[in-house]
């Protein structure tokens, strides 16, 4: 249930609101908009009697949310939410680029990506320091000493960082070291994890399940809101399909779906959607066209050698070919970069 307010609704009014809320026992979040400020109203609702609240001095209108993912939705907050990591602003008018090594391998490694793909303009730098591989004698990250280079690297290059925590333990590092904090596909649904990202303030970058609907996708956001958390990005990052050239399948149609179902901003992962090296620069080109609000990219000097998805890695002169050709694309769609 969302409860919209009088553009000239006072702060006192809104406080006698929220405390007839939170006497019935319902948690309560605050969006501000150009127009109206709206109560989400989270908990069971099926019960209440709209017209009770629909009475009180500086309410406009009482709405009940059909959606699932009520704080999530587009009719708690009509306009694009912006998600700030570093200098880069996610969800309005600029696309915002991401690049770097699938895996930190070592602090002369990380460094030197992030120094060539700083060239290219791009402000945040990725990273994985804690790395969920299908097999277990797999490259698992260097942990906490890799966040440290990623940290090391981003700040010497004037970077914002983004590394991936698997497990509740590893936020308190996140915290430390990284300006974004990313959940895994593998992790979409850990609601564990999910609650205690919904704790903190740092945005967190939220990928797509490789066999989640778009519904399961906003519901995962669902819980990292609740919590309080409202900085969220949201990342389509191929599904898993009857199709086995590509590594998975680069669910372009969810972009526009998801910018019409939900004010988070969304990117796309086009390494991971496709897993090959030479399907990456098209599939990131559909991305921007399809209205992606931004883009996260594997780069590396020597993606044949690299630790980790050395396949679907692009060269550093890919990636900047990239960047040239998206700012065309960009300029076509309205956005600049």
């Amino acid at each position: 249930m969302i409860i919209i307010l009088e553009e000239n609704v006072t702060e006192k009014q809104i406080q006698r609101i929220t405390e007839k809320l939170v006497d019935k026992g319902f948690d309560i979040h605050r969006s501000t908009g150009a127009s109206h400020t709206v109560l989400g109203v989270v908990g069971n609702t099926q019960s209440v009697d709209t017209r009770d609240f629909e009475v009180l001095e500086g309410v406009h209108e009482v709405l009940r949310v059909s959606e699932p993912y009520k704080l999530a939705s587009r009719t708690f907050q009509s306009e694009n939410s912006i998600v700030k990591v570093g200098k880069v602003k996610f969800g309005g008018k600029k696309i915002g680029l991401i690049a770097g090594p699938c895996s930190i391998e070592s602090r002369e490694q990380i460094k030197k990506i992030a120094r060539l793909v700083k060239k290219t303009g791009t402000k945040i730098l990725r990273g994985g320091a804690y790395k969920p591989r299908t097999s277990p004698y797999s490259f698992q990250g260097l942990g906490e000493k890799g966040l440290k280079y990623l940290q090391e690297a981003g700040k010497i290059n004037n970077m914002a960082v983004v590394s991936e925590v698997m497990d509740r333990m590893d936020i308190i590092p996140a915290l430390k070291y990284t300006d974004m904090i990313q959940v895994g596909a593998r992790n979409m649904q850990n609601f564990a994890l999910l609650k205690e990202l919904g704790k903190i303030d740092k945005p967190i970058l939220l990928k797509r399940g490789m066999s989640a609907t778009l519904k399961e996708l906003l519901m995962a956001a669902e819980y990292i809101m609740a919590g309080g958390n409202h900085n969220i990005i949201l990342c389509e990052r191929g599904i898993r399909t009857f199709e086995n050239y590509t590594r998975n399948t680069l669910d372009i149609s969810a972009i526009p779906i998801l910018k019409k179902l939900t004010h988070l901003p969304v990117i796309a992962d086009p390494s991971h959607g496709t897993g090959i090296r030479d399907k990456v620069v098209p599939m990131a080109r559909a991305a921007i066209a399809a209205g992606a609000d931004g883009l996260i990219i594997e780069v590396h000097y020597d993606p044949d050698n690299a630790l980790s998805d050395g396949a679907q890695t692009l060269y550093v002169a890919q990636y900047q070919e990239l960047v040239k050709e998206i700012k065309i694309i960009a300029t076509a769609v309205g956005r600049t970069i």
